[in-house]
């Protein structure tokens, strides 16, 4: 396969197969890992123009009691494990009025799947986000989420996601998707919902009109190939109905997981692999607008790289981030537009303030 025809072709409007995929996703020298990093920045150019672009929001951590306590997770922990915690009312509402004050434009609930939640729980959440921060964009819940509480009340899943809407939901989370492959989901988030149902979830809430980011959770042992089925995944329910905003590339942390420390996983993904990941999945997702670089997972060097790789959003603010921090990094709370701006301004672009689903709010000043 010719590195160069292939790249031109895409560029010139061929889609790519999963077989061209892989073989994009497995190039190891540097000369190849640059032809794709500039083509999938010239897609991104075509695409978006030269703007970096990111959301004001804040992360809202309610527990860390997770039924699930994936091996791939340094965050969760089991019920009545030391330092647990479980917030109620009085924290959710002033963790919102917080959001409120500091200019939030969304709130993302970030928490383990406490086995005793139900749907009123998630109904109760999101009422008092709301009242406590009127306007935000609510960015809640993923398919595993609306599965479990599901079943717990013997409801569809159709269901469930109307009374979130109704409630408040803004966008749902496309979290937990990890690597859509069950024999690599029965390794790293066995309790997880399988690839069916987390499909079927996102599938029902866009039909509804409810937008989503789509997320790959990378590194963590999983073939290129598995890699590229994921993304050929998410392509397709994006050709159905359009409604994943972004997608979200999560490379694996792994320091303080329990995956890494047994022996089961390794260390992470190369600065290779996470380069090839952003890059490819900009030109196989020749369906999506977006493509987030994580600095939270990737720090702001590696951010900075990202963006001339096929990347063009820094994601958000969070102000708080103890999912990333417990796996191990331990600088993934908060950054500051101003830094963002001057990742921007560095690359010639311009950076502005966007809402959940990408309208875009203001541009932000130049350092």
């Amino acid at each position: 396969m010719d590195l160069s025809t292939l790249l031109s072709d895409t560029l010139a409007g061929h889609r790519l197969t999963e077989e061209e995929g892989r073989f994009l996703l497995g190039a190891t020298s540097g000369r190849d890992l640059f032809a794709i990093a500039a083509a999938a920045d010239e897609r991104r150019r075509e695409r978006v123009g030269e703007r970096v672009t990111f959301v004001r929001n804040q992360n809202l951590h309610v527990t860390n009691i997770c039924k699930n306590t994936c091996g791939f997770c340094g965050f969760g922990r089991s019920p009545g494990a030391p330092g647990t915690y479980l917030f109620g009312e009085e924290e959710v509402r002033q963790k919102a009025s917080l959001a409120r004050e500091r200019g939030v434009t969304e709130i993302c609930p970030l928490s383990g799947v406490h086995p005793d939640f139900t749907l009123d729980t998630y109904v109760d959440l999101i009422t008092w986000i709301l009242e406590g921060a009127p306007g935000v964009d609510v960015h809640f819940c993923s398919p595993e989420e609306v599965s479990f509480v599901a079943a717990k009340a013997g409801i569809s899943t159709i269901e469930v996601l109307k009374r979130l809407r109704e409630a408040g939901l803004g966008t749902l989370q496309g979290t937990a998707a990890e690597i859509l492959v069950d024999e690599v989901r029965r390794v790293i988030c066995p309790r997880k919902c399988d690839t069916a149902t987390w499909l079927c979830v996102i599938r029902e809430a866009h039909a509804m009109g409810i937008r989503s980011t789509a997320t790959i959770m990378y590194g963590a042992g999983e073939t290129v190939a598995d890699r590229v089925r994921h993304l050929a995944l998410l392509r397709e329910v994006q050709d159905e109905y359009g409604g994943f905003t972004e997608l979200v590339p999560l490379t694996f942390i792994h320091q303080n997981t329990p995956l890494y420390r047994a022996g089961r996983a390794p260390p992470g993904a190369t600065g290779r692999e996470d380069l090839l990941l952003i890059a490819v999945a900009r030109l196989f997702l020749d369906n999506f607008d977006h493509v987030q670089v994580s600095w939270g997972k990737v720090g702001p060097k590696m951010a900075s790289l990202l963006l001339l790789a096929g990347g063009d959003d820094l994601g958000g603010t969070m102000f708080e981030d103890e999912v990333t921090v417990e796996a191990g990094a331990g600088e993934a709370s908060y950054m500051d537009p101003a830094t963002m701006a001057r990742i921007a301004a560095d690359l010639g672009r311009t950076l502005w303030q966007r809402s959940t689903t990408y309208d875009l709010l203001r541009e932000e000043p130049s350092p």
